[in-house]
């Protein structure tokens, strides 16, 4: 017989995970589309009741992203503008519906390998902590998803927050998506940039990912690295050279070749860098 769970504390959660597998239930945004007509055939854990488990917080060192924060609650939240590239990917989940009840650590936990909410984490190096009834850890955004719909997840455990360190929640970012239309679209290739820069205005610090563009978000290190000692400044946009690619591997889809996808990603990456600098939309069309 299958079983339907709606624990009121982790601890509660973390018992009924250790006596077998269940399918957790978080936003449903995901869960119900995937169902479709068919009938369930999992125990259900419906973690709606475990507010510990949302809400951003500062624990000293890290900012603290509870797994069951929604992104519209991500789009209100006081953080700094390392955090705008996250802000903006909240806002290009879905609709606004889907916002206010779909998940970060649902996003997450998906593995789409055009989850919005990946290369916005990955520049912020941001670390997954995973609960059991007997253990904790925390892995990093890059080794928790293993591929197209895969985690490290083992059975038992569950997400319970998405660690931000703030040794990487410097400087500033910014988020670029493209898509078939503005909204509600699956993205043909998305890029997250994070730059912190010195006080001669040039950069120190540089964190490049992309979506869309391989099974796994990536982060791009060759182009990271040239970007350290550039000016912050309009220069950037012509930064980002084919080499600095090599490791995307796009695929072809309705959506677009893989051909394509590369000529896009090194454009919106562009984009995304002279946002991160801070170079007004006007004086790019100037």
């Amino acid at each position: 017989m299958l079983r339907y769970a709606k624990p009121h504390s982790l601890e509660e959660a973390l018992a009924l995970l250790a006596e077998g597998p269940w399918r957790i239930l978080a936003g449903g945004t995901d869960f119900y589309p995937a169902l479709g007509a068919k009938p369930l055939r999992e125990n259900v854990l419906d973690i709606n009741a475990l507010s510990e488990l949302r809400g951003v917080s500062d624990d000293g060192g890290h900012f603290v992203i509870g797994a069951r924060t929604t992104w519209s609650a991500i789009a209100r939240a006081d953080l700094p503008p390392a955090f705008d590239a996250l802000k903006a990917a909240a806002r290009e989940v879905g609709s606004i519906q889907i916002q206010n009840v779909g998940t970060v650590a649902g996003n997450l936990c998906n593995a789409s390998p055009a989850a919005d909410g990946v290369p916005a984490l990955m520049v912020l190096d941001a670390e997954i902590e995973l609960r059991s009834a007997s253990t904790a850890r925390c892995l990093p955004l890059q080794e928790f998803i293993l591929g197209n719909r895969k985690t490290a997840i083992r059975p038992g455990e569950i997400v319970t927050a998405i660690r931000v360190p703030k040794v990487f929640a410097r400087g500033t970012s910014a988020f670029v998506k493209l898509g078939a239309r503005r909204y509600l679209v699956i993205s043909i290739a998305m890029a997250a940039v994070r730059l912190a820069a010195g006080p001669d205005g040039r950069i120190m610090e540089a964190a490049v990912a992309v979506g869309s563009c391989s099974a796994v978000a990536q982060r791009l290190p060759a182009l990271e690295a040239a970007l350290v000692g550039r000016a912050a400044d309009i220069s950037l946009g012509a930064a980002v050279a084919t080499e600095h690619l090599a490791g995307l591997a796009p695929i072809d889809d309705v959506r677009g070749s893989g051909e394509y996808r590369i000529v896009a990603a090194r454009e919106i990456i562009a984009r995304a860098l002279l946002g991160a600098a801070g170079i007004p939309e006007t004086e790019l069309a100037a």
